[in-house]
């Protein structure tokens, strides 16, 4: 009965019945957490004191400088000059477009660290492309939904900042050991490329040679040899492709923090688009910080309402209990990550990668710890997880820009991201059961 139930496990129930309500989740977790403080006889007057312990971390300030980054080299440019080249470099290729829209979601995911950003800044550029070359539509949004979703595990990640203050571990580490995976899930990525219904060119859609001329005149004009062309667009995507290397260079040549980082990238972004290409505006600038505002926002809204709901958790021993039942299921250590894993897949499909994770991450990390396993490869595991969850319906959010790009039924969309989520999950067992992966750079 409710009535035998904690106060704590009772703050759980009634936070998913607030999600299937569709009350938005960080009021859902707001008003679960404040109802158990309520139950608990703690007054509500700690309220204020938490939520600001819980978002006066310094760490937190790459968020939303992160994100006001990947907006402003999404309106710069960078997006289409990185498909021409790849498409130039690699274009050739079985599977043409399939494998240049895979490869630009890896670079794109340096440079947004947040999938539906992601798929609104390189998704039209890309599906449009692939539909040239002959690909349906729902298969290629499917591409696109996934690469962008890699943005969660390619640094700098958004998700990985967040795990890395809640696990108190080194936030460089976990960027450095997300490398390979990362790059392994854009190779497991190509493997379902030869699974894509590839349709003929009908009149509606671009011919060969207009296909050829989607992101630039230097591709277009075959007069000019392979290797001009290719060394035209190298030069016009230069400072795209060196992105990676300024954010991940200054921070394991230790030059700055990854904190520090996020500003970096931004000035970076903000003398590209001035200066370089000069396609950036006053006008445009405001719009992106008003839109990283907002998009922040609601970021570290669900930060704040969800450590006062991992307040609660703590206080009223949910960790414990729920630590040694997980470490119950099974006398096997990776039956049990295997349990955990599910939990969080299954939770993906339902709600976003933040709130799992203040969710879960207190009752999982005892775990981890008791298991005696690696923090950081567990931060590596659980993005690739919840990466999985930005493509699940039925509140997969990738889907719903892709949808929205497109013009296409959601279920469509669903239907073309099967084959790729098929492989993924075959990336998080690779992940999750090869630990090497993730520790193989540290």
């Amino acid at each position: 009965m409710m009535m035998e139930l904690t106060s704590g496990t009772q703050m759980i129930v009634l936070f998913f019945v607030f999600v299937l309500l569709r009350v938005p989740v960080a009021f859902s977790l707001a008003l679960s957490a404040m109802y158990a403080m309520y139950q608990m006889d703690f007054g509500l007057d700690m309220v204020g004191d938490l939520i600001i312990s819980g978002i006066a971390k310094y760490s937190l300030l790459a968020i939303p400088f992160f994100i006001l980054a990947g907006n402003i080299m999404g309106i710069t440019g960078i997006a289409g000059k990185m498909i021409n080249f790849f498409r130039i470099l690699v274009g050739s290729l079985p599977g043409g477009m399939g494998v240049v829209g895979t490869v630009v979601c890896l670079f794109w995911g340096a440079v947004s660290g947040s999938g539906p950003a992601s798929v609104a800044a390189i998704g039209p550029l890309i599906i449009r492309g692939m539909v040239a070359d002959g690909y349906s539509r729902p298969f290629a949004a499917g591409l696109v939904c996934t690469g962008a979703a890699l943005s969660l595990i390619i640094p700098p990640s958004i998700g990985l900042v967040i795990y890395g203050i809640l696990a108190q571990t080194s936030i460089s580490d976990l960027f450095l050991a997300s490398i390979v995976p990362g790059l392994m899930l854009g190779c497991l990525m190509l493997c379902a490329l030869p699974f894509a219904k590839l349709s003929p060119l009908t009149d509606a859609d671009p011919t060969s040679e207009e296909a050829l001329n989607l992101y630039g005149d230097s591709e277009a004009d075959n007069t000019i040899s392979y290797g001009k062309r290719l060394a035209y667009a190298f030069k016009d995507a230069f400072w795209g492709l060196l992105t990676p290397v300024v954010i991940l260079g200054g921070i394991y040549g230790g030059v700055f923090t990854p904190t520090e980082a996020a500003i970096v990238a931004t000035v970076y972004a903000m003398f590209v688009g001035f200066v370089v290409y000069r396609s950036l505006s006053f006008r445009a600038l405001f719009t992106s910080v008003v839109d990283s505002a907002g998009s922040s926002a609601v970021v570290m809204l669900v930060v704040a309402f969800a450590s006062l709901f991992g307040w609660v958790v703590v206080v009223d021993g949910l960790v414990s209990n729920y630590s040694d039942a997980l470490l119950g299921i099974s006398d096997s250590t990776w039956m049990i990550v295997l349990v955990m894993m599910l939990i969080l897949l299954l939770t993906g499909m339902f709600m976003d990668a933040i709130t799992i994770m203040f969710i879960t991450l207190p009752i999982f990390l005892p775990v981890i710890d008791s298991l005696g396993l690696d923090p950081t490869w567990f931060g590596v595991a659980l993005m690739t997880a919840l990466s999985i969850g930005l493509i699940t319906p039925p509140v997969g959010i990738n889907l719903f820009v892709a949808a929205n790009i497109t013009q296409l039924p959601l279920g469509k969309i669903a239907l073309g991201v099967l084959p790729f989520l098929l492989v993924s999950l075959i990336g998080l067992l690779l992940i999750t059961y090869m630990p090497s992966l993730s520790l193989f750079l540290l």
